[in-house]
């Protein structure tokens, strides 16, 4: 790895928490271990990280709390959330908050590696190095930035809805299959993760509304297609 990718890790069962921040140094990341959602909040707004891992129980603050405050001043690092908790609405929520990924306990540390590095924008940068900007409709997409530029406003995009505009792009008018787009970026296309993707697609389709002329449409059974 160049350059050592920086996680804040927070997890309030200490055992638990330990053998994965150690686990994680040992495959090369930097890693900010915190027991509490106040401490990892305060640390997570006076540093920069690549990725933050909640737990979504914790004292003082519980992960969903500490996400809707961090999200206040930054939109763009990615957040995965680690539960034990399967509740298609708390799935819901965490999405709605500006999570990026849910992993359920237990978990693998491959799979959170995974994951992390997926989120942490290495896939995207590989991918669209050669595409800094496109246009979707009337909409400035500049893939890198992850942004949306209309009529002078911006939308910033969290990461994992940069990858999904941009895969809905590179297939626009064809259908992108569900499976493709659950494998590649969620890891596997389980109920959860097909969950949460359908919370992305609803996302970009009111942060493209105000262009008539895009469509995002459902295509039962299969996936989607970006219509231009």
């Amino acid at each position: 790895m160049s350059e050592a990718m920086k996680i804040l890790f927070v997890e309030d069962e200490e055992a638990l928490g330990m053998v994965v921040s150690d686990s994680l140094r040992s495959r090369g990341f930097e890693v900010d271990y915190h027991t509490d959602g106040e401490s990892a909040l305060q640390a997570a707004l006076e540093n920069q990280y690549d990725v933050l891992v909640l737990d979504v129980m914790l004292p003082k603050m519980d992960g969903f709390n500490m996400a809707r405050e961090y999200r206040k001043s930054n939109r763009s690092t990615p957040i995965i959330f680690l539960t034990a908790r399967s509740q298609t609405e708390d799935v819901v929520e965490g999405f709605e908050l500006g999570g990026n990924d849910y992993l359920k306990k237990p978990f693998s540390m491959e799979e959170l590696i995974v994951r992390v590095k997926s989120l942490a924008g290495r896939v995207l940068n590989q991918e669209t190095r050669e595409l800094e900007e496109c246009f979707v409709g009337k909409y400035k997409f500049s893939i890198q930035k992850q942004m949306l530029e209309l009529n002078g406003k911006v939308k910033s995009l969290t990461h994992r809805e940069a990858q999904v505009l941009y895969m809905l792009f590179e297939k626009r008018n064809q259908v992108l299959e569900r499976k493709q787009v659950l494998d590649q970026l969620w890891g596997d296309d389980s109920f959860f993760n097909a969950r949460s993707m359908d919370v992305f697609i609803t996302r970009l389709r009111k942060y493209l509304r105000d262009d008539p002329s895009i469509q995002i449409v459902n295509i039962r059974g299969i996936g989607y297609k970006l219509m231009l």
